[in-house]
């Protein structure tokens, strides 16, 4: 299982250096972050039946070559991200041209309320599935993460899993140093959820570990808190919070496809 999730990350990155490159854009470091993560959903863990909300839309093209990878995305329709004309723009689209994005995001805290109401809607009907979210540390700065968190333990969403790409920074900064989280794991406790904890999200084996724990018998909704890297695999941009937002130079990206072939 993971020799072959790691080939299929190292063709990922490739894809992603190569699109992000190509646009000379930004959020590169952000996308790095949780494509481990969406690699392992994906080839993993979802079921046919199951959704999936990628709440920080700002990573869209690590979603975007995951599901290229599966053939959801031809690579001609992959070739115009982020230009003009296209329906792969730089935050996932509204216009439900790809069937598994099923709603616009980027404008952080929408992520979990809109995986909350699927995961409720499934006590009104035969259609039975899991809602999985990926969620960035800014996305639990907004009032409305909270509120949806009080939803779901409400209506015992145990269909639920939220996973908290949690890599320390943010557009501005250091996560501590905006608005501290800490202690985390107690705070989604205390909103009624089952929480794991995977320290090294940028790691298949931790994330079969963390994802094996999961008890979805429990009538609780599931948080999964993924220590991640801002950047990994890229040594220039590793925790560094400039690479939410830099473009690359041509070294740098020549340096950055190396450090990944």
């Amino acid at each position: 299982m993971s020799n072959n999730l790691h080939e299929i990350k190292k063709d990922c990155i490739l894809t992603l250096l190569t699109l992000y490159k190509k646009v000379n854009a930004g959020h590169i470091g952000s996308s790095l972050s949780c494509l481990d993560i969406l690699v392992y959903l994906y080839f993993k863990q979802l079921k046919e039946e199951d959704r999936f909300i990628l709440s920080k839309g700002h990573a869209a093209a690590a979603l975007y070559v995951v599901l290229s990878k599966l053939g959801r995305i031809s690579q001609a329709q992959l070739d115009t991200f982020y230009m003009e004309g296209t329906f792969l723009a730089a935050h996932t689209p509204c216009n439900r041209q790809i069937n598994e994005i099923i709603f616009g995001t980027g404008s952080l805290g929408h992520g979990l309320s809109l995986s909350s109401g699927l995961a409720l809607a499934t006590k009104f009907t035969s259609r039975k599935y899991n809602v999985y979210t990926i969620l960035s540390d800014g996305d639990c700065n907004e009032g409305s993460t909270w509120e949806a968190a009080l939803f779901a333990s409400q209506h015992k969403l145990n269909n639920l899993i939220a996973i908290i790409d949690s890599n320390g920074l943010q557009g501005f900064g250091n996560t501590k140093n905006i608005i501290d989280l800490e202690p985390i794991v107690d705070k989604w406790k205390t909103f009624n959820f089952d929480v794991y904890v995977a320290n090294n999200g940028n790691d298949f084996s931790c994330l079969d570990h963390t994802f094996n724990k999961i008890d979805f018998k429990n009538a609780k909704p599931k948080c999964i808190i993924a220590k991640t890297t801002k950047g990994n695999g890229v040594s220039y941009m590793e925790n560094k919070m400039e690479w939410h937002y830099l473009p690359m130079s041509d070294e740098q990206f020549q340096q950055a496809i190396k450090e990944n072939q």
